[in-house]
């Protein structure tokens, strides 16, 4: 069993409700174990003997599709693909700011927008490309009126892009393993 953390875009904001019970009704469903949520933002850590990420991916994608009747979209990473990218976070934790890793479906879409962050000021914001991510620091009194925040809300960007906190995504990986 492979331990996989499916991470939702565009839920329970803009009009999208999910409830959090019947999301992990939705995911066990499809057959997986272990089944959590964490916070109503779209996060969920399943078990599942499934290997081949792109067909669990397309799975998922189809079954909360017609589940919640949205055009749904998932990042989904294994438990050891999530911890390696946390523990590569390259910046230091600091008081006053906000930590960030922005995932995408595209690495293009990850490109065009680390070719902005050379133009932030690094006493507001960092930006740093990752293995298929970007990690982003905002200070906190900036926050989403940021010049990378502004840029990444754009509509061609929006679509195709999902942030965490990095607070969230400790709190994910925290889950214990279903027994």
């Amino acid at each position: 069993m492979t331990r996989y953390i499916a991470l939702l875009r565009g839920i329970n904001v803009g009009g999208i409700t999910i409830k959090m019970a019947d999301l992990a009704e939705a995911v066990a469903a499809l057959g997986h174990t272990g089944v959590t949520t964490i916070l109503a933002s779209g996060n969920v850590v399943f078990e599942s003997d499934q290997t081949d990420v792109a067909a669990l991916k397309t799975d998922l994608e189809l079954a909360l599709s017609e589940r919640f009747g949205y055009d749904a979209w998932v990042v989904l990473l294994t438990s050891g693909e999530l911890a390696a990218a946390v523990d590569a976070y390259p910046f230091d934790d600091r008081d006053g700011w906000h930590s960030y890793i922005l995932f995408a479906s595209q690495p293009a879409v990850l490109d065009e927008l680390v070719q902005a962050a050379p133009k932030l000021d690094p006493l507001d914001e960092n930006v740093q490309p990752g293995e298929s991510l970007l990690y982003w620091q905002v200070r906190r009194e900036v926050g989403i009126k940021s010049p990378f925040s502004t840029l990444s809300a754009k509509a061609r960007f929006k679509s195709s892009t999902t942030n965490r906190n990095l607070r969230t995504l400790r709190k994910i990986l925290a889950v214990p393993p279903a027994r």
